[in-house]
């Protein structure tokens, strides 16, 4: 792999409450715990020691990055400010924090980054 693009937005995802009294173990099979915290630019978001956030998660994750690289504010999703917004996974187990740092470099789209 070969990263040739420095992304516009920087995505930091934190687990911020688990269900059943904080424990994961029997609950979340991907072993997340409150404070684990997960980063990514355009790529899907993992920890300092490289594991990947919970495949269920991405796929309400993604929606919210694109409408961000969009130029869309999460607020207009539920968001209490243009870069933060809180959700739970699809199995009502964990809870995140998803914060948004843009990292003013060029839109992928707007700046003909991408050629056909």
């Amino acid at each position: 792999m070969i990263k040739w693009y420095d992304e516009e937005y920087t995505f930091e995802v934190e687990v911020i409450a688990v269900s059943h009294n904080n424990v994961s173990e029997h609950h979340c099979r991907n072993g997340e715990q409150v404070g684990d915290v997960f980063t990514c630019g355009y790529g899907c978001p993992v920890t300092q020691c490289g594991q990947g956030i919970c495949s269920k998660t991405m796929m309400i994750l993604f929606p919210m990055m694109e409408a961000v690289r969009s130029g869309g504010s999460l607020m207009n999703l539920g968001g209490d400010s243009d870069t933060s917004r809180e959700f739970f996974c699809p199995d009502g187990v964990v809870k995140y924090r998803l914060t948004v740092r843009k990292n003013n470099n060029d839109n992928f789209h707007r700046n003909s980054h991408y050629q056909e």
